[in-house]
């Protein structure tokens, strides 16, 4: 743990200040244009974002996710420019994912980071993913020191601010939420456009029985490899039907049956130890980021929880909870503005770029 930091906070800029994200670390490839302005306020300018989709049952490998990546990102970034009327010569800085994400992918938006960076001689920001998620979603929301709960394909962890760092109270210890949603739709066939998760929270609607599964919290942590085994051996069972309609009348087990206990557990885990966060530190807010934090039972779910606690719950819509170049650019920017930048030596890539390392040296 770090000793006591000197305070530092963000001032107001001068002049406008104008950045460039770059996001590729998982299926959603994404360039956002944000501009800071000296009146304080902040403006998206663009916010493009293109996104790899497999058959269904079937996963992204980091291979073809790369190859998508590389496809796609001249005319995302091209795309981002001509919405927000900027041309690269008005760029303060390029920032990109530096980590944690799938390697493959992170290393083709990187390179053409570099590239851009050499060829308009502007300075690279690297940017922890996470650390992106949560300053976007304090943006938007404009909560002011919540429990973050951040629910991804590769995360979930239960975070809170403390000098200068972003503390990380709980996470998974086997597979994270969002990975574990994928798998568990790819067992049942459903499709994976415009993603998994969705396509589980709309059958989940139809879903009449609450069935039985591993409920696996560790004090703040939790684990869902049970869970998933669990769900997927019920497809086993002789009374599954993937075609049978839901109905509480008779002993058939449905795919949409599935979905619905499926997502009343797991969050049900996730609220359990959000709750406990909010409640060591005093905390009376939450903010939930990440791709699953777009799903509107489990924003429900913790809203309960927090009203019955007199409190509120934070979130964002798809535009800014799913993988997106805008929050690269917002938390790159955030910290250019505080001096500093990523020297061409360091801009490599890492899948393993734990929240907790990054000095969040913008906050006091």
């Amino acid at each position: 743990m770090p000793g006591t930091l000197k305070r530092s906070p963000l001032k107001r800029p001068e002049r406008p200040y104008i950045a460039l994200g770059l996001e590729g670390s998982a299926n959603k490839l994404g360039a956002g244009i944000i501009q800071h302005d000296p009146d304080g306020s902040t403006t998206v300018l663009s916010n493009i974002r293109h996104t790899y989709i497999t058959p269904p049952g079937e996963g992204f490998l980091p291979q073809d996710t790369a190859r998508h990546h590389r496809q796609w990102i001249h005319s995302v970034i091209k795309d981002s420019l001509k919405q927000a009327g900027v041309g690269i010569q008005d760029l303060d800085c390029i920032c990109f994912t530096k980590g944690p994400g799938m390697g493959a992918p992170l290393q083709s938006v990187a390179l053409v980071a570099r590239t851009l960076a050499l060829m308009f001689n502007k300075p690279l920001v690297g940017v922890n993913h996470c650390v992106g998620h949560i300053e976007m979603g304090r943006q938007i929301t404009g909560a002011q020191n919540p429990v973050v709960l951040y629910v991804s394909g590769g995360n979930t962890q239960v975070i809170a601010y403390s000098q200068q760092r972003y503390r990380i109270f709980g996470e998974t210890l086997d597979i994270a939420v969002g990975n574990c949603l994928d798998r568990f739709a790819r067992v049942i066939n459903l499709s994976n456009d415009p993603s998994p998760g969705y396509n589980i929270e709309q059958e989940a609607k139809k879903g009449k029985k609450l069935l039985p599964l591993p409920y696996t919290t560790k004090g703040m942590d939790v684990s869902l490899s049970g869970i998933l085994s669990a769900t997927e051996a019920y497809t086993y069972d002789k009374r599954f039907s993937q075609s049978a309609e839901p109905s509480p009348e008779n002993d058939t087990i449905t795919p949409a049956d599935l979905c619905f206990s499926m997502q009343e557990t797991v969050f049900a885990m996730l609220v359990e130890i959000t709750e406990r966060a909010m409640a060591h530190i005093g905390s009376k807010e939450v903010l939930i980021v990440g791709g699953v934090g777009c799903n509107e039972r489990l924003q429900d779910m913790m809203g309960i929880m927090a009203r019955e606690r007199g409190g509120n719950v934070f979130a964002t819509d798809e535009r800014f909870c799913i993988d997106n170049g805008i929050m690269i650019a917002q938390a790159g920017l955030l910290s250019y503005r505080m001096g500093s930048v990523t020297p061409l030596s360091e801009t490599s890539c890492t899948q393993r770029f734990r929240t907790d390392e990054v000095h969040v040296a913008w906050r006091a």
